[in-house]
C-alpha cells in the first residue's frame, strides 16, 4: 500500500520530503494533505490550458490584434473555401485599417456579412479568389469581366464590388496579370459608358 501512494504521490509532483511526512500522518491529516494537493494540481491544469490557448492564438495573429467579429468573418472566408492567401491579405489588410480607423471596421463587418449573405455576390467573391492564378487570356477572365461589369451595371452606385478592398485589391494586382486586365477592363467600361452620349 506504501508503494502505491509513494509512486502516485511522487508522480503527481509531490516533493520525496513531503512524501514521507504523509506515509506517517494520520488519516484525517492524511485526507486533508491529499485535497490540498488535487486543488495545487487543478491550478497548475488551469494555468497550463490558460498557456495552451495563448500558444493557438499566436499560430492565427490575428486574434491578438483584431476583434472577435472580424476574425469570425475571416474564419468565414476560410469556412467558404476562400484562399489562404487572400484571407492573408484581408487580414493584413484589416490590422492596417482597425490601426489607423477603428471606426471603418464597424462598416467592413456590417459589408462583408451582407455580401456573405448574398449568393451570387458570394460566387463573384470566390471567383474573384480564383482569378488570381489564372492566365489573363483564360476564357474564364472574360467571363469573371462580364459577370462583374454586369455587377456594377444592377449596383449601381454600390462601391463595393464582390471581391474588391482597395488594398487588397491593390495587392492582388501587383502579382495578378489576370486581375490586372480584370481591374484595367472594368475600368475601361465604366469610362465608356460615363462619356456615351445617351439616346434623346
Amino acid at each position: 500500500m506504501d508503494l502505491i501512494r509513494i509512486r502516485t504521490l511522487a508522480d503527481a509532483g509531490v516533493p520525496l520530503a513531503r512524501i514521507d511526512a504523509l506515509l506517517h500522518a494520520q488519516p484525517t491529516e492524511f485526507a486533508a494533505a491529499i485535497t490540498d494537493i488535487d486543488a495545487d494540481l487543478r491550478r497548475k491544469i488551469d494555468r497550463l490550458a490558460e498557456h495552451r490557448h495563448r500558444i493557438a492564438e499566436l499560430a492565427s495573429g490575428e486574434r491578438l490584434v483584431l476583434p472577435p467579429e472580424v476574425v469570425a468573418i475571416l474564419d468565414r472566408m476560410r469556412g467558404i473555401g476562400v484562399s489562404e492567401r487572400t484571407v492573408r491579405l484581408e487580414r493584413d489588410a484589416r490590422i492596417l485599417i482597425h490601426a489607423v480607423d477603428p471606426r471603418a471596421t464597424s462598416q467592413w463587418i456590417q459589408d462583408k456579412n451582407a455580401g456573405f449573405a448574398d449568393p451570387d455576390r458570394t460566387r463573384l467573391y470566390l471567383a474573384c479568389d480564383q482569378a488570381v492564378d489564372w492566365d489573363p487570356h483564360d476564357p474564364r477572365v472574360d467571363r469573371l469581366i462580364d459577370d462583374l461589369d454586369a455587377w456594377e451595371l444592377e449596383h449601381e452606385g454600390d462601391l463595393s464590388r464582390p471581391g474588391s478592398s482597395t488594398v487588397v485589391s491593390s495587392l492582388v494586382t501587383e502579382a495578378s496579370p489576370a486581375w490586372q486586365r480584370i481591374l484595367d477592363a472594368l475600368a475601361h467600361r465604366a469610362q465608356r459608358r460615363s462619356i456615351a452620349v445617351p439616346d434623346t
